[in-house]
């Protein structure tokens, strides 16, 4: 009789980590199957920023050129004081902050996005794809995880990747750590048409207001036909929501103390919809045998350096070269891939708190500071500052 084929690597979560790392585990030669919850694989969500690690990442996978066909390549990131409308700073993003990171920096649609990787995905014969897949849980033994899942059927595989967010059934079970840490910060997003913004800010930057104990992020999407707004403040919610429906004026109350300029883009929004933003201390612990935790599952963080999904991106990267390098997903391959990423995102997670708090929202002495310290900045300096992140 054939030996029977090898037993594949199971992926829980069907977004954009958990694509992304299947994709780079089927590019090293390994049999993939992927388990998402949903019925149907999509991304919620409106527009996402891709710094030049996440362009490294997408040639990694082999869709470097189309994601960077697909992005809005904006010009600079634009600082704005939000009390005064005047600009604190602003990144230049053309031939000198290219030449030094070798990629650009730009923006995109998160379903776009998905939509890049789900199609790479499909046409992957080693990657399966199932919906209506939802991981509750895990058993392993020396050789095999078997996942648990909410029908009552089991999946079998050489190994279990927790790409499952958040809220990961996977991480419960590997670490334990109860529910995410609450920011008390909420966060209201929107999607316009361009012709809503007005013209006067139509910058092709991706532009944050910063204020009092709120901001205010927007840029262009989908071929310039859209404007994401995302507008965040401190409302001390004490309990995770996400993507609940939002009025009109509840987002605004929350900037009634800013210049006009700035509020007159938050009151063009419609359709708005409320996040409490969510992230979780820094752990060691991303293995447990042959099961690992990847992207939000195993570092979610606030959102304030946009890297979220370009960490997931990297760690899809890492598992994928570690897999490689040891012949399969094994508990060395997950052990090195560990190694590799947990120091880089834990430094990621704390600096998007610290920015939030020094950046983003202070106000007085503290914001006089913030606007004196990076103005002052040469655009040498601006890179010199942003090569931990991005070099």
């Amino acid at each position: 009789m054939p030996a029977a084929p090898p037993l594949p690597v199971l992926v829980a979560g069907g977004g954009i980590g958990g694509l992304a790392a299947a994709l780079a585990l089927a590019r090293a030669g390994i049999a993939v199957q992927v388990l998402e919850r949903a019925r149907e694989f999509g991304e919620i969500g409106a527009g996402i920023q891709l710094g030049p690690n996440a362009f490294r990442a997408f040639d990694a996978l082999g869709i470097g050129d189309t994601a960077r066909a697909m992005a809005i390549h904006i010009d600079s990131l634009r600082l704005m004081d939000a009390l005064s409308a005047e600009e604190i700073c602003r990144i230049e993003l053309g031939a000198g902050f290219q030449a030094r990171f070798g990629n650009p920096y730009a923006v995109i649609h998160r379903g776009e996005l998905h939509g890049v990787l789900l199609r790479a995905c499909r046409a992957e014969p080693r990657i399966a794809l199932r919906p209506g897949a939802e991981v509750t849980g895990y058993a392993q033994d020396a050789a095999t995880v078997t996942a648990l899942l909410a029908d009552g059927t089991r999946a079998q595989g050489a190994a279990l990747i927790g790409a499952d967010g958040l809220w990961s059934r996977i991480r419960r079970q590997l670490v334990g750590d109860g529910a995410p840490r609450v920011s008390g910060h909420t966060t209201y997003r929107s999607v316009i048409p361009v012709e809503r913004m007005p013209e006067a800010l139509r910058w092709n930057a991706a532009t944050l207001w910063a204020g009092p104990k709120c901001h205010i992020v927007h840029y262009p999407l989908s071929g310039w036909a859209l404007f994401n707004l995302v507008v965040t403040f401190h409302d001390d919610a004490p309990e995770p929501v996400a993507g609940r429906p939002a009025t009109r004026d509840q987002v605004l109350a929350g900037f009634t103390h800013i210049h006009p300029v700035a509020r007159g883009i938050v009151e063009q929004g419609a359709e708005w919809k409320l996040w409490v933003l969510c992230d979780r201390d820094p752990v060691e612990r991303w293995v447990e045998g042959r099961v690992a935790l990847l992207g939000d599952a195993a570092h979610p963080m606030l959102q304030y350096l946009a890297q979220g999904a370009c960490m997931a991106l990297e760690d899809a990267v890492a598992l994928g070269e570690a897999a490689a390098a040891s012949g399969g997903v094994t508990e060395a391959a997950l052990e090195e891939y560990r190694a590799r990423r947990v120091l880089r995102t834990a430094r990621v997670q704390l600096h998007a708190r610290a920015v939030g708090d020094h950046v983003y929202h202070p106000a007085g002495a503290h914001a006089a500071l913030r606007n004196a310290l990076m103005g002052a900045k040469s655009q040498a300096e601006w890179r010199d500052t942003l090569a931990w992140l991005y070099g």
